[in-house]
């Protein structure tokens, strides 16, 4: 008998039903965003208790610096449905149409984000790497983007689309690499 997958699980996981993937990396860097606040602030109340300069302002410096840190580190969670791509930061959540793109481009920088916008004016940011780990994701939005040229709304986008194909093909190759022992 299979083991029994909890009700709170179940709604996360891809149905044949809905067709909406979730990131699937998304729960660890959550997790690695709020124990390296924890790690920070602790090590700095330590550190300035040991010196014996911590007080309650100092605290509250610190406090917010973990703060600051846990906000910048916060991962936005993606989930792709046929049709639709939806991205839930801290603060804010943005949804597009992806059978109706009109542009994909990729932003270079010290974080590289692949930007999307649709034919309602909508945009949206997504770490390519989010694809790259979620191969189910890639698919469906690769399927939407099909539809959207199909229908003409796509004024640019497969030379990005093109890049994030080729860093998730590499990536097949070392896992395929590393399994067979090969690497």
């Amino acid at each position: 008998m299979g083991r029994r997958t909890p009700r709170s699980a179940a709604k996360r996981l891809p149905t044949a039903a809905d067709g909406v993937v979730h990131d699937t990396t998304w729960a660890g860097d959550a997790c690695s965003a709020v124990g390296s606040a924890v790690l920070l602030l602790a090590l700095l109340l330590t550190v300035d208790a040991g010196a014996g300069t911590l007080s309650d302002a100092r605290a509250a410096l610190w406090a917010a610096l973990a703060l600051l840190l846990f906000a910048v580190l916060w991962p936005a969670e993606v989930s792709v449905g046929p049709g639709r791509l939806v991205v839930r930061g801290l603060l804010r959540r943005t949804a597009i149409r992806t059978d109706r793109l009109v542009s994909v481009r990729t932003l270079a920088g010290v974080a590289q984000r692949l930007v999307l916008r649709d034919a309602d004016g909508n945009r949206a940011e997504i770490d390519p790497q989010v694809l790259v780990d979620n191969p189910a994701m890639w698919h469906v939005l690769r399927a939407d983007f099909r539809t959207s040229n199909g229908l003409g709304t796509v004024l640019g986008g497969e030379t990005a689309l093109r890049q994030v194909e080729a860093r998730l093909d590499g990536e097949t190759a070392r896992t395929v690499f590393r399994l067979s022992g090969l690497e």
